[in-house]
Parts: structure tokens; C-alpha cells; sequence
């Protein structure tokens, strides 16, 4: 099934790279920013590196009145702001988070000290949202600079509603080629989002790009077969 989605903060690294994939697999992408003019750009860029994909531009509130699915990708700092001002829109949708609370101070990076995660936090700005969160690991240089599908990664997915869940879970083959992994309830991701400051001080170790990789499932199950 394709799907139309609005991305939030698409044209920030990993908003951006999430469109290129979602657009390459053959979804209706649109780039949302509060600056309209950079929205086109990112979207200009998208297309150009796409023949045929279907990517538009607009400003965060104009995006959202023909969508089906949301992308939140924005930063923690000013994120419950936006959604608040966003709820209306966002109302009735399955809405995606990959927001990060994290911090960065001498010794690198980590998670802050939230009250709830990000996707919690925007669960109960919109709750008649059905938010699921996903795609918080995956690097946003690698998404944007290759095409071949991320297969060497899993894409943890959690939320409260299971048939937003397993749309989630489906969409993720546009970027890893195979579907994403049901972590469990919304809750879980406390544990989700400030794990990526993990991977990025590995990566920073390393020089490289780190990913999670679930092993010990069933061979070629669908995660939407086993989840509960």
C-alpha cells in the first residue's frame, strides 16, 4: 500500500532522508518547514535524485491537509510547542515520531532527563493521534547518501494502536527492504529515544555509522505475525 506523507521537519538531515526513502519506494512525499522556501529546496533535491517520485513542498500546517500518515522529525528543543499548534491537523492521523531527547555537553553525547519521551509527550498533546514511534536509529548521512536498502539494520517500532503499529512496521521495508521489528507498547520508547545517543558516541569511537540489528527472530516472519 503507498501512502501520502507529510514529513515535519523535512528539511533537517534525518527528516530529509526518511522523504528520500519513503519517495524512492513510491509514497507521496511532502516536505514540510516553517519556511516554505527551504521546503522546496528539500524537495527540489529529493526529486532531482528521483525520476518520476512524487515529492511536493509546503509549510508544516499546509502539508498536513492531504496526508494519511505524519513524520515527525524535529528537534526535542520546541517540540511540544509545534505539536500543540499542529494538534488540530494531526488529529484522526497516524502520526510517526523519530524525535530524540538528547543533550550534548564535553563528554559527548546523552539522553536527557525527560518527564516522558517524545513520543509520549505528543500522544497526549493529540490524543486522537495515533502515534507510533519509529526509526530513531537509523543514521541520517547513510539514508540520504546511499540507495540500497539499510538491510544489515531493524527498525524498532512501538505504540498503543496495533493497526498504526503494523502500518509502521510495513513502511519501514522502504528503508531496510524488510519490515520493522514490534518493539511493544508507546511507552518503550523512554528506552528508544535516548539510545540513539549510544550509537552516536560509537559512531564518534568508531568513525563510523552503527545501526541495531534484532537477531534470534523467526526466519521471514512478518513482525505484524507475532506481535501482540
Amino acid at each position: 500500500m503507498k501512502h501520502r506523507i507529510a514529513v515535519i521537519g523535512g528539511t533537517g538531515p534525518q527528516g530529509k532522508g526518511l522523504a528520500f526513502r519513503f519517495a524512492a519506494a513510491g509514497h507521496a512525499v511532502a516536505i514540510g518547514s516553517r519556511d516554505f522556501e527551504r521546503a522546496q529546496v528539500a524537495a527540489d533535491e529529493i526529486a532531482s535524485r528521483l525520476d518520476g517520485a512524487v515529492v511536493s513542498a509546503g509549510t508544516n500546517g499546509d502539508i498536513l491537509s492531504d496526508c494519511d500518515m505524519v513524520l515527525l522529525a524535529v528537534p526535542w528543543d520546541g517540540h511540544g510547542e509545534l505539536v500543540r499548534t499542529l494538534a488540530e491537523r494531526l488529529a484522526g492521523r497516524v502520526v510517526i515520531s523519530c524525535v530524540n531527547p538528547l543533550g550534548f555537553d564535553k563528554r559527548g553525547p546523552f539522553g536527557l532527563e525527560v518527564a516522558e519521551s517524545a513520543a509520549e509527550e505528543a500522544q497526549r498533546l493529540v490524543p486522537a493521534a495515533m502515534v507510533v514511534g519509529a526509526f530513531h536509529h537509523v543514521a541520517a548521512a547513510t539514508l540520504w547518501e546511499d540507495t540500497e536498502p539499510m538491510g544489515h539494520e531493524s527498525v524498532l517500532v512501538c505504540g498503543y494502536n496495533h493497526e498504526a503499529k503494523q502500518t509502521v512496521v510495513e513502511l519501514a521495508r522502504a528503508v531496510t527492504g524488510t519490515p520493522g521489528v514490534d518493539a511493544g507498547a508507546l511507552r518503550l520508547a523512554r528506552q528508544l529515544e535516548p539510545l540513539t545517543a549510544v550509537l552516536i558516541s560509537i559512531n564518534k569511537r568508531y568513525r563510523t555509522r552503527s545501526g541495531l540489528a534484532i537477531t534470534g527472530l523467526p526466519p521471514a516472519t512478518n513482525a505484524a505475525e507475532v506481535s501482540t
